[in-house]
């Protein structure tokens, strides 16, 4: 029995596994290449774009935050105005159905 094609073939079968795993590897390689590039660009796309509208978006909400507590306060004082001239009307009527 003649073993020397088998054996050329398993030669090959062998060649064309380390390519295979040469190529795997290879674009594991450009993979992660690829992902620091992309983490890269995207850190800069944040600091450059994303960071200084954050800012004035919180500038902005600090504002609202601030305008709303005015008009909050404002609504209150208006709530017990009301509440003390309502008061006082109701005593008035009571005492004048009294008389």
């Amino acid at each position: 029995m003649d073993l020397t094609t088998t054996n050329i073939l398993l030669g090959i079968m062998a060649a064309a596994s380390l390519l295979e795993a040469a190529a795997v590897i290879a674009l594991l390689g450009g993979a992660f290449v690829l992902s620091r590039r992309l983490v890269n660009a995207i850190t800069g796309l944040e600091q450059r774009q994303i960071a200084p509208v954050v800012t004035r978006v919180n500038a902005i909400l600090d504002d609202v935050k601030a305008v709303s507590g005015v008009t909050r306060t404002a609504a209150d004082n208006v709530d017990g105005g009301v509440r003390t001239v309502l008061a006082w009307l109701l005593r008035f009527l009571r005492s004048s159905a009294r008389s």
